[in-house]
């Protein structure tokens, strides 16, 4: 009778737990974020946030087959794509794409690549690391006469969205033959799957250099190349130049909060800047309150987690703003 008694409470509490877990999958860009987040979240409310970081391609398609409870990309859908799918967006924090590389005795910063510089190497133009167009901007530093192992993505991917609008906003050449998308036929390179797989990539390959969110270089201590702003001045990958291309973000509810931050105005607006965003059914009313409370505690209580990681947090009037569109859209 005791051993029955005791099943029945367990078979009772694992289907509490299951009833508070939401589960969410996409985009790796914000996933050491959110594993964050969750986590402190978990330890306060008792709520279970499972969060699946599997790329913001797969996000998209997890969510609109309704196989999880919210969707994450970094690529913002159109308010077209969002009706098509009965989904509803709004961002959740920003942050920003840096090239990280692994050249023995070149530190953190020190390596400069011009904006076009960095086009003509992921167009398999630039090969070696002391190509003339490399070494003129760094002559302070010793580069290897040695290949250049160009790291991208495997996977659909936000960030190479995010990426790839940079590039053909600074190269003709790359927007007419490769243009912009999640997932492309890159021109050179060795595919990675996630920011994670890519992070792991440049750091067991020397002469390497490849594209990331800023999160994962400094956990791993991955060195950052210094870029140019829209205008052409150099421009280091730190916060006060992320909240400085942050600052060129115009939202509006009427769009779904659509907004691309890359090549923002501004002498030092870092300019790989990129919002991600957060995915919703409409069907899902019951579900969706609950995941708009553990964004607004996030909200609240998570700007100390993203600054620490390097990302950058929405501003006060953004976060209004948003709250605005849940009780428009009665999520909250």
């Amino acid at each position: 009778m005791l051993k029955k008694s005791i099943a029945a409470l367990l078979l009772c509490s694992v289907g509490l737990i299951a009833a508070d877990k939401i589960n969410g999958a996409g985009a790796s860009f914000p996933a050491p974020a959110y594993f964050g987040w969750a986590y402190s979240y978990g330890q306060e409310s008792g709520s279970e946030i499972n969060y699946q970081s599997i790329g913001s391609g797969g996000g998209i398609k997890q969510i609109t087959s309704r196989v999880v409870d919210f969707g994450a990309s970094d690529e913002p859908l159109t308010n077209d794509d969002l009706k098509s799918a009965k989904l509803l967006q709004f961002p959740s924090l920003i942050g920003s794409i840096v090239l990280a590389y692994n050249i023995n005795g070149v530190k953190d910063g020190e390596l400069k690549l011009k904006n076009e510089v960095l086009a003509d190497i992921y167009l398999g133009k630039i090969k070696k690391w002391n190509d003339a167009k490399i070494t003129k901007d760094n002559p302070n530093i010793k580069l290897p006469n040695a290949d250049i192992t160009v790291i991208r993505r495997s996977d659909g991917s936000g960030t190479t969205f995010n990426f790839t609008s940079f590039l053909a906003g600074v190269s003709k050449e790359w927007k007419d033959s490769f243009g912009v998308g999640k997932a492309i036929d890159w021109a050179v390179g060795i595919a990675a799957k996630g920011n994670e797989g890519v992070t792991s990539m440049i750091a067991q390959t020397p002469n390497s250099i490849g594209y990331l969110e800023n999160a994962y270089a400094l956990k791993n201590n991955l060195p950052r190349a210094v870029l140019t702003t829209k205008s052409g001045k150099w421009v280091s990958p730190n916060d006060d130049n992320f909240k400085a291309a942050a600052k060129g973000a115009k939202w509006s509810k009427a769009d779904n909060f659509y907004q691309l931050l890359v090549l923002q105005e501004g002498d030092n607006a870092y300019p790989i800047a990129a919002a991600t965003f957060i995915l919703l059914p409409t069907d899902k009313l019951d579900t969706n309150k609950k995941i708009v409370t553990f964004f607004n505690w996030a909200f609240e209580k998570g700007d100390k987690e993203l600054t620490k990681l390097g990302y950058v947090p929405l501003p006060v009037e953004t976060k209004n703003l948003i709250r605005e569109y849940w009780k428009d859209n009665k999520l909250n």
